[in-house]
C-alpha cells in the first residue's frame, strides 16, 4: 500500500502511516489505502486488535496542503464527504477496538484519526492540534462530535476555536489518553495493552465497543434496554461458557470469539 505499513503478527494489526518527510500528511491514496486497512482488519478473522501510528516524529499532520493546490482536486466539501467521513466511520464501525499510539504531533484531520481510536497512548513529546483555523477551516472528520464527548464541550472549544496545541501531558489529564510513556516505549505500551484485549472474549469486545459507541446517542433508558440485548447475545456465546468454566476450574479462559 502506499506510504502505508500493515503488520499482523500475534493477532494484532499494526497500521503505520508511511510518509515521515511529510509528518505522515494525507493524501487521496494514504485515505484509499488507510479505510482498506480497516475494513481489511475487520474481515480478517487473525486480527483482534489494531494499533495506529506514524512513521518518524508525527503521528499525521492531517491533510497535504499541497495536493490541495493541484488543479484536480476535488472541492472540500467532496473530500470531507468522500474520503474522510467513510475512513472515521469505518474506525467507528470497526468491532474491533483500536489503539492509537501517538508517537508525536497529531494536526488537523490527523487529531481526528486520533479521537476516533478506541483508546489512545502518547510519548511523551507528542501533542495534539486542531489546526484547521490556520488555514480558514472548521474542524472535520468527527471532531466536532468526538472531541465534545472525549474532554468535555468547554475544553472542546478552547482546542477548537484557539490554535493552541494540547500537550500529551494535559492530554492525559483532560482524558484524551490512557497514558503517557517515554517515546522508545510506545509500541511496547500499545502492543502490552493490545495483547491484553487480544485476549480477551472478541465477541463480548465487538459488543462492548457497539454498546459505547450507542450510549453517546441515546437516553440512560434506552441505553439499558440496549445493554440487556447485547447482554442477552454475549450470554448465548461459547466464550461466555469457557469464561464460566475457566473461572470454576482457576485457570485463565481461552476464549475463540464463538
Amino acid at each position: 500500500m502506499p506510504d502505508l505499513r500493515v503488520d499482523i503478527a500475534d493477532a494484532i494489526a499494526t497500521i503505520t502511516l508511511d510518509r515521515p518527510d511529510a509528518l505522515n500528511s494525507l493524501t487521496v491514496p494514504l485515505k484509499q489505502a488507510l479505510l482498506a486497512a480497516f475494513e481489511d482488519a475487520g474481515r480478517d478473522p487473525a486480527v483482534r486488535v489494531v494499533i495506529v501510528t506514524g512513521a518518524g516524529r508525527a503521528f499525521c499532520a492531517g491533510q497535504d496542503l499541497r495536493e490541495r493546490l493541484e488543479p484536480e482536486a476535488a472541492p472540500l466539501e467532496t473530500e470531507v464527504r468522500e474520503r474522510y467521513n467513510p475512513l472515521v466511520l469505518a474506525m467507528r464501525r470497526l468491532e474491533k477496538p483500536i489503539i492509537g499510539a501517538i508517537n508525536g504531533v497529531a494536526a488537523g484531520a490527523g487529531a481526528s484519526l486520533a479521537f476516533a481510536c478506541d483508546l489512545r497512548i502518547a510519548a511523551e513529546g507528542a501533542s495534539f492540534v486542531l489546526a484547521f483555523g490556520r488555514v480558514g477551516l472548521i474542524p472535520d472528520s468527527g471532531a466536532t462530535w468526538l472531541l465534545p464527548r472525549l474532554v468535555g464541550p468547554a475544553k472542546a472549544a478552547e482546542l477548537a476555536l484557539l490554535p493552541d496545541p494540547l500537550s500529551a501531558v494535559d492530554a492525559e489529564r483532560f482524558g484524551l489518553v490512557a497514558r503517557v510513556v517515554p517515546a522508545e516505549s510506545l509500541l511496547d505500551e500499545a502492543r502490552a495493552m493490545a495483547s491484553r484485549l487480544a485476549d480477551g472474549a472478541p465477541v463480548a469486545i465487538a459488543l462492548t465497543k457497539r454498546a459505547l459507541n450507542r450510549a453517546l446517542e441515546v437516553p440512560f433508558e434506552a441505553a439499558l434496554e440496549y445493554e440487556a440485548w447485547l447482554q442477552g447475545i454475549a450470554g448465548a456465546t461459547a466464550d461466555h461458557a469457557e469464561g464460566i468454566a475457566a473461572f470454576i476450574e482457576k485457570r485463565p479462559p481461552r476464549f475463540r470469539g464463538e
